[in-house]
């Protein structure tokens, strides 16, 4: 990875097309989400159609994050810590507790039901829990595909690293390097931290892409203008672009994006598809209590009463 580059763009319109500021939205009563995507900036970015930063938070003892079962279609659920451990299962019967850089990735195709937990041994003491929660939607041809799911260690995750700069690649190609996380679209996400001053370039090989700042700051190049964490950068098509962390300060970034997916994406609550219609269905199954229960669990989130209509996505 040529991290040291200084080639600037010739000119031209700037590198950063929108920044899309995150909002707080509640996950469960008590625990609140920064919520990136979707934004009426922009729906998707590549195949991503859906980011929410979780805290950081300390869990007080005798307190955890209980999401109970709910039902997903038509979307990869990409779980990714910086901190803390989260408890998945699933109705394929899954039970997998997820640590920091490693990654959870549950395409939900057709249909299917998880929760997520805190563990019952870090519930004593209390604990902290850090990190992003994505959505990939699916490609046309794999929308009712079987679900699965999928972890992977810290350690298989290819880094790329020097001069100040270390990435891992979570999923996709970037920087010469390929994840091994089994993908449907191509795409690219990355968990990238700078060193106080050190700069990052973007490759250009993706058509869309964003950078979404976690924590620090870095200033964007050509546009020399400072970015704090909690923004989200969207990224002209084709320009090239240096990332420097603020001086005197470290910085940590996700770096995401790819092909945009064929067709228009429809969303609404969990449920994500190409047609309004099978999200009708998938509201009706989760009512009626037809999607497969997951082990262990007693309770389930209830289908919301009310909310907005199917949001069409571009």
């Amino acid at each position: 990875m040529d991290t040291d580059s200084t080639k600037l763009p010739a000119g031209g319109a700037g590198a950063v097309e929108a920044v899309v500021l995150t909002r707080a939205r509640e996950l469960v009563e008590g625990f609140k989400v920064r919520r990136v995507l979707p934004s009426v900036k922009r729906r998707m970015v590549g195949p991503f159609i859906f980011l929410d930063q979780m805290g950081p938070e300390i869990l007080g003892a005798g307190r955890g994050l209980d999401v109970a079962p709910h039902p997903h279609i038509g979307l990869a659920t990409v779980t990714y810590l910086f901190g803390g451990e989260l408890l998945h299962r699933d109705s394929l019967g899954t039970v997998r507790t997820i640590r920091p850089g490693e990654v959870n990735w549950m395409t939900a195709g057709a249909g299917i039901a998880h929760s997520e937990r805190t563990p019952p041994g870090l519930r004593g003491a209390g604990s902290e829990l850090f990190g992003i929660q994505s959505w990939v939607a699916l490609p046309l041809r794999d929308e009712e595909s079987e679900p699965e799911f999928a972890h992977h260690e810290a350690s298989e995750l290819p880094v790329v690293e020097g001069e100040g700069k270390r990435v891992r690649l979570i999923a996709g190609s970037l920087y010469g390097a390929r994840s091994p996380v089994k993908t449907l679209s191509e795409m690219f996400y990355a968990d990238a931290t700078l060193a106080p001053g050190s700069v990052l370039p973007l490759s250009t090989e993706h058509e869309e892409r964003a950078v979404y700042v976690v924590e620090g700051a870095i200033e964007v190049t050509p546009e020399r203008e400072a970015f704090a964490a909690g923004q989200l950068l969207l990224l002209r098509p084709g320009a090239e672009v240096l990332l420097r962390a603020a001086s005197g300060e470290a910085a940590r970034l996700m770096l995401l994006g790819g092909a945009p997916l064929e067709g228009k994406r429809h969303i609404w609550w969990n449920f994500v598809s190409s047609s309004p219609e099978r999200i009708e269905q998938a509201k009706e199954d989760w009512r009626e209590g037809r999607f497969a229960p997951v082990p262990e669990e007693t309770e389930r989130i209830p289908l919301p009463q009310s909310g907005p209509a199917v949001v069409r996505y571009p």
